[in-house]
């Protein structure tokens, strides 16, 4: 654990951090006032005709964006700590990493 992560760590009840501090799981008391989530992982953030980056199932490891323009919202749930599963006009699925503004 990196030096001064631990009042962090211990605030968000023991959930694991990246080499960058963010959180990759979102604790359930907190899931609706975590300060690391990402305007990608709420599903009210996120619709049909929005040019997003998605990051590819095949691309996870290298963490390669793919820009496209939504067409199907895939997750059900309001959040997801990964991202918000979308299709693209392209056909591509993905979880939104960044929405382009």
């Amino acid at each position: 654990m990196k030096k001064g992560m631990e009042s962090v760590f211990s605030l968000m009840g023991q959930v694991p951090y990246d080499s960058f501090g963010k959180s990759h799981y979102i604790c359930a008391k907190d899931k609706h006032k975590n300060k690391f989530m990402k305007e990608g992982d709420k599903r009210e953030n996120i619709r049909p005709g929005l040019r997003v980056k998605i990051v590819l199932k095949e691309d996870q490891k290298s963490g390669k964006l793919t820009e496209g323009i939504v067409k199907d919202l895939l997750t059900n749930s309001s959040i997801h700590p990964h991202g918000i599963k979308v299709r693209l006009e392209s056909g591509e699925v993905g979880r939104v990493k960044e929405i382009v503004k």
